[in-house]
């Protein structure tokens, strides 16, 4: 038994041996590995250390484009939150609608004294207040023929008024959104005017430029009827015209249909850059654009205006209207589409209210540039307003030297 089992144990000893001395030269292997890699990052000749390197430049690449795409993501779905949410802030506060029709609060230029027109320019020109109402006040500018220049220096508010009978027509000028009657488009325009033999009378509405007031449809046109009494209160038989721009058009006709129906009509009515009704103008109007075809627009966008009162039914309003009138739209107007202005003639031509009166339109060539506030600098203007004062006025001595 004894030598059966010697030869298991020399045998076991011997492969325990070798096994330990495979072991010893294995670790023994590895360390030289180690050692040698060890030699080749400190040398910078080994091939893993780009590798490494360029892997992790990738991975930071992949980082920054990631955290970009995210901030990006982030900013659309904030822009694209915004654009639902508008829709729907403008039909829970309908004034929001309201102001930006009127757009009362902008007031440009900026920094200029309403009191003292001569600072733009109009020499001949007197500052008033009128009152339409209680607790409403509205500036208003009233610039004399330009032949009386040197007469109207230093002159008072009285002279002024005494100035409006004589033998000079007069245009009662009712501007559109936005700024003030103090606007540099709108002095230009007075100036023409005024060059032409034309007394000029503008005025702000409430609420506009240093008119006290809240604005409304119903105000805007009161005040503007206020200034036509009042005119035609000193101005005796002279002509008295109404002319509206933009949104002022939209004040004329309201104000010359009631003059109509109350059978004291003005000599003639002067439409620039007219439009059809307020709803059409907003669904026309370049800020409709993004909006125009968004679900249920009119309900959103168009309903509020209606509900707040607004209306400015020029399209109706000319179908009670019986004196003379002169539309005026140029054909690159980026504000009012001339194609509205067309409409609004194609509906006022036929109406039997001006069977017995001219009702006239003349478009600008979209070459000459006039887009929506420039047409006052066509040559062709004298021209073309001569038809509604007749023969061109020439100054009287007599009222001049009265007026000295």
């Amino acid at each position: 038994m004894r030598k059966r089992t010697e030869p298991v144990a020399l045998e076991h000893e011997r492969c325990a041996a070798a096994g330990s001395s495979s072991s010893g030269s294995a670790a023994a292997a590895l360390d030289a590995d180690c050692r040698l890699k060890q030699n080749l990052r400190l040398t910078g000749t080994g091939p893993a250390e780009p590798r490494c390197a360029a892997d992790a430049g990738m991975k930071r690449a992949l980082g920054r484009r990631k955290g970009l795409w995210l901030r990006l993501r982030k900013i659309l779905l904030c822009v694209l939150g915004l654009y639902i949410a508008i829709p729907f802030l403008i039909k829970l506060c309908p004034g929001i609608q309201a102001k930006l029709i009127f757009l009362n609060f902008v007031r440009v230029p900026y920094f200029i004294d309403l009191k003292k027109p001569q600072d733009q320019g109009l020499n001949h020109t007197c500052n008033y207040y009128l009152q339409p109402e209680e607790d409403v006040t509205v500036g208003v500018w009233h610039t004399v023929p330009a032949v009386w220049w040197k007469n109207a220096q230093g002159k008072d508010q009285m002279w002024y008024e005494d100035a409006l009978a004589s033998s000079h027509p007069i245009i009662l000028y009712l501007h559109g959104n936005a700024g003030t009657r103090g606007g540099d488009h709108r002095v230009e325009l007075y100036k023409v005017l005024s060059s032409l033999g034309y007394h000029v009378v503008t005025f702000d509405y409430r609420g506009w430029g240093d008119s006290v007031g809240t604005p409304s449809e119903r105000g805007m046109t009161y005040d503007a009827l206020h200034v036509f009494d009042w005119i035609k209160a000193r101005s005796g038989d002279n002509a008295v015209y109404i002319w509206g721009h933009s949104l002022g058009t939209g004040v004329a006709t309201n104000l010359v249909r009631r003059l109509c129906e109350r059978e004291t009509p003005p000599d003639a009515l002067i439409l620039e850059s007219p439009f059809t009704n307020i709803r059409e103008e907003a669904k026309s109007h370049p800020f409709s654009v993004i909006y125009r075809y968004f679900p249920g627009f009119d309900w959103f966008f168009l309903d509020p205006i209606t509900s707040s009162g607004i209306k400015f039914a020029n399209d109706e309003n000319v179908k009670h209207i019986s004196c003379p009138l002169l539309i005026l739209h140029a054909e690159d107007d980026p504000v009012v589409p001339f194609q509205l202005g067309r409409k609004l003639y194609s509906i006022a031509a036929p109406a039997r209210s001006f069977r017995d009166f001219k009702v006239q339109f003349v478009p600008f060539h979209s070459d000459l540039g006039y887009r929506h506030k420039y047409i006052y600098k066509s040559p062709e203007l004298p021209r073309i307003l001569r038809p509604q004062q007749g023969p061109a006025s020439s100054p009287d001595p007599s009222m001049c030297s009265d007026l000295v």
